[in-house]
């Protein structure tokens, strides 16, 4: 065991472990060390918020594609997970939605995880919200994540919010609000026209900090253990394998991907699956990576009549004009998040809360799998249903902490699911034929008008649909056999080690997951140091 030792070792640089790196270091007493498996956050993509578009496959990413998808036409489905200091944050869309108060009242409620209902976790959104614009009960205004107003929506951006209001949903200028439902412009993790994510707004402020040690290009391979006591961690860092000691704790930070391989490979979970891989046992908890849940995301994209999306701006000359203006006057284009514009509806009008989400994005061909227009310009406008019934796995492949993990998200798996998505699909067609949209719309470039029927659309769902980024479940909090942490976040079975992000959700919530992942942070530092 390495002579160095620090009181927290946080395994996972992303949204959850930046926003606990910083919290636990604010005790000027406690020795705090962060790894972070990717590289510093120095791409410039990352802090144009533009940039997104750029980053969903590539250096920024694991590389990660799906086991074969026996629902889904048995595609093997790209599915970006961030490997740089401030992971999905750094690389995503900087949307910010957090849910309705009803799904996290359903954890506490249904789902054995006490102190979890909305009013035990809205002071911790409150807490992380830096909002320039809103101000009330529901928003937070001087919180380290900056939060804002897309500058100057496209003008097919604003076209949408008004075919949307056509279609039959209400005008909302906030889906943080009292409602949730119905269309507007999404507000942003952008504060000074950049890109606001955890390491910008939590870590880089109080880097200086000497308690505070932020490591990366640390591929954890294992935590290490003295019975069922977490003592450290071993990583490897340039070709040498190192180890490091936790005297308080070590705090699994590394994603619903992440974290569960992190757990298998140190021999906790399913003590069947880690024999067969020849890994020692240090503690059988079946529900380690079961309980996957994502959004399904199903895309429809129309070619426009003249250059009115952000797709003109692939010619050289229109992308050197939005740069000079970016770069002098911190507006224009390269400001805008892609994703502007969006919507929360209720297919079923029975149910007390939405149940589709909808992105418009002003350009085509954005993100990995998604069809571009090969001349010209277009949009896209993505739907999925928002609390899938569905539930898949994150398995190790081998022994080797190399090696990918066997990610299954066993997509549209349940009836409703792919029923829901395919009503998403009509709507968002329907949405598009409104006249405020149709004046700009050439032509529907894809699905195409020979998808018609209900079982047109499910076929379509089948063939298109793909990863909305949204993994969670795979390490679930609550009270019952298959739950990996407790309440307070710790490790049934184990002494000096839980887990802190998306991975301990019980269930989807009914939005985005960067802000509530934010939150789980806040509080779980919160529950660490005694606060709560």
């Amino acid at each position: 065991m390495a002579a160095k030792g620090y009181d927290y070792v946080i395994v996972g640089g992303g949204s959850a472990g930046c926003v606990m790196a910083s919290r636990l270091s604010e005790n000027p007493d406690v020795r705090v060390l962060l790894l972070e498996a990717g590289g510093r956050d120095t791409n410039p993509y990352i802090h144009m918020p533009v940039g997104f578009a750029k980053m969903t496959t590539g250096p920024l990413t694991w590389g990660l594609v799906t086991a074969p998808q026996k629902h889904a036409g048995n595609r093997e489905i790209p599915y970006a997970q961030a490997r740089v200091l401030g992971g999905g944050s750094s690389i995503n869309a900087e949307i910010f939605t957090r849910g309705v108060p009803d799904d996290y009242d359903r954890w506490a409620r249904d789902e054995g995880c006490e102190g979890w209902s909305f009013e035990d976790v809205q002071p911790y959104f409150l807490r992380s919200e830096g909002n320039e614009i809103l101000a009330s009960g529901y928003h937070g205004t001087e919180g380290p994540l900056g939060v804002s107003n897309i500058r100057d929506p496209q003008p097919v951006t604003r076209a949408f919010v008004q075919a949307c209001q056509q279609y039959g949903m209400p005008y909302n200028p906030d889906f943080n609000g009292p409602t949730q439902e119905g269309a507007g412009v999404y507000q942003t993790t952008i504060r000074n026209a950049r890109r606001c994510s955890v390491a910008v707004g939590y870590l880089r402020p109080v880097m200086g900090r000497p308690n505070l040690t932020v490591e990366t290009g640390c591929l954890t391979t294992k935590i290490l253990f003295t019975g069922n006591r977490a003592i450290g961690v071993e990583y490897r860092q340039d070709g040498t394998l190192k180890s490091v000691r936790a005297d308080q704790e070590v705090v699994v930070t590394a994603g619903a991907v992440g974290s569960p391989k992190i757990m298998l490979l140190s021999g906790v979970g399913p003590a069947d699956q880690l024999k067969a891989l020849g890994i020692d046992v240090v503690q059988d908890l079946p529900g380690v990576g079961e309980n996957l849940s994502d959004h399904f995301g199903i895309d429809i994209v129309y070619e426009l009549k003249t250059a009115d999306s952000l797709d003109k701006y692939n010619k050289l000359h229109w992308m050197l004009w939005a740069g000079l203006q970016y770069t002098l006057f911190k507006s224009g284009p390269v400001t805008s998040n892609v994703v502007e514009g969006g919507a929360f509806w209720r297919q079923d009008r029975s149910l007390a809360n939405p149940d589709l989400q909808f992105h418009f994005l002003a350009g085509a061909g954005m993100e990995a799998g998604v069809p571009a227009i090969q001349s010209g310009s277009g949009c896209t406008l993505n739907s999925y249903t928002l609390r899938p019934k569905s539930r898949g796995t994150v398995k190790l492949r081998s022994d080797r902490p190399e090696d990918k993990p066997i990610v299954d998200p066993n997509f549209i798996a349940e009836p409703d699911d792919l029923r829901i998505s395919a009503e998403g699909v009509k709507i968002s067609r329907e949405i598009m034929n409104q006249p405020a949209f149709a004046k700009y719309v050439r032509q529907e470039h894809f699905p195409g008008k020979d998808v018609r029927t209900q079982a047109d659309f499910e076929n379509y769902a089948r063939q298109y649909g793909r990863t909305s980024y949204h993994p969670t479940g795979t390490c679930k909090m609550g009270v019952d056999e298959m739950a990996v942490v407790d309440p307070q976040l710790r490790v049934r079975g184990l002494e000096g080690i839980r887990i802190c992000d998306s991975s301990i959700m019980p269930s989807l919530i009914g939005s985005n997951t960067n802000a509530p992942t934010i939150m789980i942070s806040e509080k779980g530092s919160d529950l660490i140091r005694g606060n709560h």
